[in-house]
Parts: structure tokens; C-alpha cells; sequence
């Protein structure tokens, strides 16, 4: 039996709405007791480590992000994707179908839960891995014009259904809501026209003109989402909508939330951090599908996240090689690394700045994205009724060092991939350890 006392933690636990300094004892992967002060009453040969100014909060919970493996294991492999999202904080990451061959059979499933489950039979990885949730095509290829066979992905195992691609087929959405609600899965659509958005490579406005760069407009985003939300009103069956990148489309989703639609949403952490004109270097790694957006779409974003509009934050992690990533911006693929990176980044620029409190930040990073998913992270408590971090409860927790300053350089990142604007850059920020 193994046991650690955190002493003097900062305990974060977003569904109690609990902010406080706490000793934290840990058994054997399960939480043994939260008190004020040290117990004398310890397991023999606990480890007693001194956690002051340190962070501890419920697993970090992505929504969806992209793995190399298989096909582009040069950009990936889920072994390295696994590690990244555990040096990130992450307890549970979710992986889009956009693989080759597709998350589109049962097979591609199998192989995937077959290559987790090879790494959790090495006792030297098996402690230190996240969950691994698999998002099963929506349609044959990526974003292809047939649906795939979806009660078959279901009892595979999937989390939910998801393209990698916005829809294109508003009758095949319509038919795709409807075979889904029965299964009880989550079902989660990127909104954009492609004919609206043309050949634009980031949002449309005073900046796009300035820099010489096709734009994108946000009515690319925003009719589609309104045409969803139709379908929706119609149909019924609860949707999530992700990439949420625009003021509109905010304005949209409050509007369907307070007339009772089934909806969640979500955006991606760089959305939050950073706008056009972060694009005035033509960092290619600021190329990304949605494109930043104007300073407004930020605001609006980061207000939205507050108040619960938009539901949670997505890491949308997608690697590529250097010679895909080294290329004019306007060439480049569009994507960024992120999951070792969007928890210091959004602490150092959100909560240390005051802009959001701890709770609300983490809030949004892990049981929020639970909800979306439609999983439970309490073990013995009702669906989200009670605290995560409290006697008896499994430890799937994060330790964060909010002070730790480290260099983004390759070597210092487990991703195989290194496209990030951050890259060569000093931040603040690491986290230290995860329980799973």
C-alpha cells in the first residue's frame, strides 16, 4: 500500500466550488481524508511532501484534440500524445476520428483500446497515463457523405460521434440527429460553411486587410450554427458545438440555452489567449481552423467561458511535423500543439491576471468537459452532487506548480511535434504530477 500526504495544497474542486488550503492524503489511488492539518494518524511510510504555493484540482479533462496514430505516427504516436497530456494535467484525453484509416468501424476502435490497454500492462507507464475517450465518426472517411454505422461504433465503445471536418449535408445531419438520440451517446458538430469561408486563412476584419491574408467571415461560423440550432428545435436531440469562435456564434448559443435547446459548447484555449493580431509575424503556427479572432470574438469568448454560455475548453491538440508547419502561412496546415501547454498559459494570463478566478478556469478544463462527455468523476457520490476531492473518492487529481518557469523547446516537451508560437519561450507554470 502506497500513501502520500500533500501537506499545505491549494485544494480546487470545481463542483463543491471549494478553494482552500487543505493536507491531502492519498492511498493506494484513493483520496483518504482532507483535513486542516496534519494527521497523526499516517499509513506507514507515507511520503509527506510540502505542497505549499502548490495547486491541486480535480483531473483536467480534454474534449477533443488529434492523434497521429495511426497513419501520421511521424506527428504522433499515442503513446507520446498520452504522455504530453499527462505532463499537461490531463486524467482524460479525447480523440478525434480524422486518424487513417478513420475512426469510422468498430476495428480501428478495437485497435486503438487494444494499444492502451498494451501500454497500462507496463507497470512502468500504466500509473502515469490518462483515460483514453475515442469519438467515433460521424461519417465514412473524414467527413465523408455516408453515414457510418453508428449503434456498431457505440457498442465498440466510442465516448460519441464527431467529424473531424464542419458538415456540409444538412439533410444527413438531420438524419444523423435522429439515429443517434436512442443510443444516449454524445453527438458534437464543428459549425462552418466552407463556401462562406472560400479560401480565407483567418478572420475577416481590419487586420486580415492589413496583413494581406484572405479572410475568413465569422458568418461562415455563425449561419451554420444557427442552422444547427434549427435542426435541433426541431429534432430534439442534444447536440455540442465545438470550435465556438465567434462573438455571434456566443450570441447565438446564449440565445438557444435561455429558449431550453439541448446544447452544450465549447472553444479552444488559443481562442482565448490570442487574437488577429498576434498574426502580424506570420508565425505559421498561428494558422488555425477556426482562425483566431478579432479582439471582440476574444472578449466575448472569455466572457462567455465566465459565465457558462460556452461550457468548457478544448485543447484541439494537433501536431505536425516541422516540414508540414515550415511553410508560408497561408500553406501551412492549420493546427497547434497545446495539451502541455494550456494550463500554464491560461493560468498565467487569466487567473493570475484576475480576469478569472481558479474555480471558474478549472471549471471549464475538467468537470464541465465531464458533462459534455457524459461521464461521472465522482465514484461514489451521485452525478456531480458532491466534492471530487473528499475521503473515499478515487484520485484522479492534478498537482500544479503555477510558479515553475520552464523553456518550450523540443526537448522539453513529450508531443513529438513542437508547432506552437510558444516555442523557444520562457513561461510560468508546470504541472507536477497526475493521479489516474
Amino acid at each position: 500500500m502506497t500513501s502520500e500526504l500533500l501537506q499545505q495544497v491549494r485544494v480546487i474542486d470545481p463542483v463543491s466550488g471549494t478553494d482552500q488550503i487543505a493536507d491531502v492524503l492519498i492511498s493506494d489511488g484513493k483520496i483518504q481524508s482532507v483535513t486542516g492539518g496534519t494527521s497523526d494518524m499516517l499509513p506507514k511510510d507515507t511520503r509527506i511532501r510540502d505542497c505549499r504555493g502548490l495547486v491541486l484540482g480535480t483531473g483536467l479533462i480534454d474534449l477533443y484534440s488529434h492523434s497521429g496514430e495511426p497513419g501520421f505516427e511521424e506527428r504522433e504516436t499515442l503513446l507520446s500524445l498520452l504522455q504530453a497530456a499527462a505532463a499537461g494535467g490531463f486524467t482524460r484525453v479525447s480523440l478525434l476520428p480524422d486518424t487513417s484509416p478513420s475512426i469510422d468501424n468498430p476495428a480501428v476502435v478495437a485497435k486503438l483500446l487494444a494499444t492502451k490497454r498494451g501500454y497500462e500492462e507496463n507497470t512502468l507507464l500504466s500509473s502515469s497515463l490518462p483515460v483514453v475517450n475515442i469519438w467515433g465518426a460521424l461519417t465514412l472517411g473524414v467527413a465523408g457523405k455516408q453515414m457510418t454505422e453508428l449503434a456498431d461504433l457505440a457498442a465498440a465503445g466510442v465516448v460519441g460521434f464527431a467529424d473531424s471536418q464542419p458538415w456540409e449535408n444538412s439533410v444527413l445531419v438531420r438524419r444523423v440527429l435522429e439515429y443517434v438520440q436512442p443510443l444516449g451517446k454524445p453527438v458534437a458538430f464543428w459549425c462552418c460553411d466552407r463556401q462562406l469561408a472560400a479560401n480565407g486563412v483567418m478572420r475577416e476584419g481590419t487586420d486580415s486587410i492589413r496583413f494581406g491574408l484572405p479572410g475568413n467571415p465569422s458568418f461562415s461560423e455563425t449561419s451554420a450554427i444557427a442552422a444547427l440550432l434549427e435542426l435541433v428545435a426541431d429534432i430534439g436531440t442534444p447536440v455540442h458545438i465545438m470550435y465556438v469562435s465567434t462573438a455571434r456564434g456566443v450570441e447565438l448559443i446564449a440565445s438557444a440555452k435561455a429558449s431550453g435547446l439541448p446544447i452544450t459548447a465549447s472553444t479552444t484555449w488559443m481562442h482565448l489567449l490570442l487574437d488577429t493580431k498576434a498574426i502580424s509575424d506570420y508565425n505559421p503556427s498561428l494558422r488555425l481552423d477556426p482562425p483566431l479572432g478579432n479582439p471582440d470574438d476574444l472578449l466575448a469568448l472569455r466572457q462567455a467561458v465566465k459565465t457558462g454560455v460556452v461550457d468548457a475548453i478544448a485543447i484541439n491538440h494537433s501536431p505536425y511535423t516541422y516540414e508540414e508547419k515550415t511553410v508560408a502561412f497561408a500553406e501551412a496546415p492549420p493546427g497547434a500543439i497545446g495539451l502541455e501547454l494550456a494550463l500554464p498559459l491560461l493560468w498565467q494570463n487569466l487567473v493570475e491576471t484576475g480576469e478569472f478566478t481558479a474555480l471558474e478556469l478549472w471549471k471549464a478544463l475538467s468537470s464541465n468537459p465531464a458533462e459534455c462527455l457524459k461521464q461521472k468523476m465522482s465514484a461514489i457520490c451521485p452525478w456531480q452532487q458532491a466534492s471530487l476531492i473528499a475521503p473515499g473518492e478515487k484520485a484522479e487529481l492534478t498537482l500544479f506548480d503555477p510558479q515553475q518557469t520552464w523553456k518550450v523547446e523540443k526537448q522539453n516537451l513529450y508531443t513529438l511535434s513542437s508547432n506552437t508560437p510558444w516555442l523557444g519561450k520562457q513561461i510560468q507554470g508546470r504541472v507536477l504530477q497526475i493521479w489516474c
